[in-house]
Protein backbone atom coordinates (compact mmCIF):
# COMPACT_ATOMS: atom_id res chain seq x y z
CA UNK A 1 0.00 0.00 0.00
CA UNK A 2 3.00 2.45 0.53
CA UNK A 3 3.24 3.46 -3.12
CA UNK A 4 -0.62 4.20 -3.21
CA UNK A 5 0.08 6.39 -0.37
CA UNK A 6 2.72 7.72 -2.00
CA UNK A 7 0.38 8.22 -5.18
CA UNK A 8 -2.48 10.16 -3.17
CA UNK A 9 0.01 12.20 -0.98
CA UNK A 10 1.46 13.10 -4.52
CA UNK A 11 -2.05 14.91 -5.09
CA UNK A 12 -2.04 16.55 -1.58
CA UNK A 13 -4.75 14.73 -0.53
CA UNK A 14 -4.88 13.00 3.48
CA UNK A 15 -5.52 9.43 4.11
CA UNK A 16 -7.70 8.31 6.90
CA UNK A 17 -6.17 6.56 9.60
CA UNK A 18 -7.59 2.87 8.83
CA UNK A 19 -9.33 2.44 11.64
CA UNK A 20 -12.20 0.47 11.75
CA UNK A 21 -14.51 3.02 12.76
CA UNK A 22 -13.89 4.85 10.11
CA UNK A 23 -17.14 4.79 8.35
CA UNK A 24 -18.94 6.21 11.46
CA UNK A 25 -16.70 9.87 11.29
CA UNK A 26 -15.79 9.74 7.34
CA UNK A 27 -17.08 12.74 5.62
CA UNK A 28 -17.70 13.22 1.85
CA UNK A 29 -14.33 15.19 1.32
CA UNK A 30 -11.88 12.16 2.75
CA UNK A 31 -10.37 9.60 1.64
CA UNK A 32 -11.44 6.19 2.25
CA UNK A 33 -8.99 3.43 2.85
CA UNK A 34 -10.41 -0.07 3.07
CA UNK A 35 -10.43 -3.77 1.48
CA UNK A 36 -13.05 -5.24 -0.55
CA UNK A 37 -14.96 -7.59 1.52
CA UNK A 38 -13.93 -10.73 -0.16
CA UNK A 39 -13.61 -11.64 -3.41
CA UNK A 40 -12.74 -9.13 -6.02
CA UNK A 41 -13.62 -10.10 -9.68
CA UNK A 42 -12.65 -6.17 -11.14
CA UNK A 43 -15.80 -4.74 -12.94
CA UNK A 44 -18.53 -4.38 -15.48
CA UNK A 45 -20.75 -2.05 -16.14
CA UNK A 46 -22.62 -1.90 -12.18
CA UNK A 47 -20.52 -3.53 -10.11
CA UNK A 48 -21.60 -3.23 -6.74
CA UNK A 49 -18.21 -2.99 -4.11
CA UNK A 50 -18.86 -3.88 -0.37
CA UNK A 51 -15.79 -2.62 1.88
CA UNK A 52 -14.63 -4.14 4.66
CA UNK A 53 -15.43 -1.11 6.73
CA UNK A 54 -19.29 -1.51 6.13
CA UNK A 55 -19.39 0.74 3.19
CA UNK A 56 -20.97 0.17 0.17
CA UNK A 57 -19.71 1.56 -3.55
CA UNK A 58 -21.72 1.12 -6.88
CA UNK A 59 -19.35 1.97 -10.36
CA UNK A 60 -20.85 4.93 -11.65
CA UNK A 61 -19.31 4.32 -15.12
CA UNK A 62 -19.30 1.92 -17.63
CA UNK A 63 -16.00 0.24 -18.18
CA UNK A 64 -14.78 -3.58 -18.02
CA UNK A 65 -12.09 -4.33 -16.54
CA UNK A 66 -11.59 -8.51 -15.00
CA UNK A 67 -9.04 -9.19 -12.54
CA UNK A 68 -9.22 -11.32 -9.80
CA UNK A 69 -7.98 -10.74 -5.85
CA UNK A 70 -9.10 -11.50 -2.72
CA UNK A 71 -9.51 -8.45 0.09
CA UNK A 72 -7.34 -6.17 -1.87
CA UNK A 73 -6.79 -2.23 -0.68
CA UNK A 74 -8.88 0.23 -1.62
CA UNK A 75 -8.68 3.87 -2.06
CA UNK A 76 -11.56 5.86 -2.45
CA UNK A 77 -11.11 9.50 -2.90
CA UNK A 78 -12.67 12.63 -4.14
CA UNK A 79 -11.65 14.31 -7.46
CA UNK A 80 -13.18 17.29 -9.99
CA UNK A 81 -15.37 14.40 -11.90
CA UNK A 82 -16.84 12.40 -8.48
CA UNK A 83 -15.20 9.72 -6.87
CA UNK A 84 -12.74 7.33 -7.78
CA UNK A 85 -11.71 3.90 -6.64
CA UNK A 86 -7.94 2.58 -6.71
CA UNK A 87 -7.72 -1.08 -6.57
CA UNK A 88 -4.58 -2.64 -5.08
CA UNK A 89 -2.28 -4.10 -8.07
CA UNK A 90 -4.93 -2.71 -10.99
CA UNK A 91 -3.49 -0.07 -13.41
CA UNK A 92 -6.88 1.64 -14.17
CA UNK A 93 -9.55 3.37 -11.88
CA UNK A 94 -13.07 3.72 -12.36
CA UNK A 95 -15.52 6.27 -10.74
CA UNK A 96 -18.03 4.97 -8.09
CA UNK A 97 -20.74 6.22 -5.79
CA UNK A 98 -21.44 5.47 -2.25
CA UNK A 99 -24.48 3.70 -1.45
CA UNK A 100 -24.41 2.85 1.96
Amino acid sequence: IAHLDSWLLSFGMRLLSGRGDDNKTSSASEVVKSEIDGEFHGWDGETIFKLTNGQIWQQAEYDYDYEYAYRPEVLIYKTAGGYKMKVEDVEDTIYVKRIK
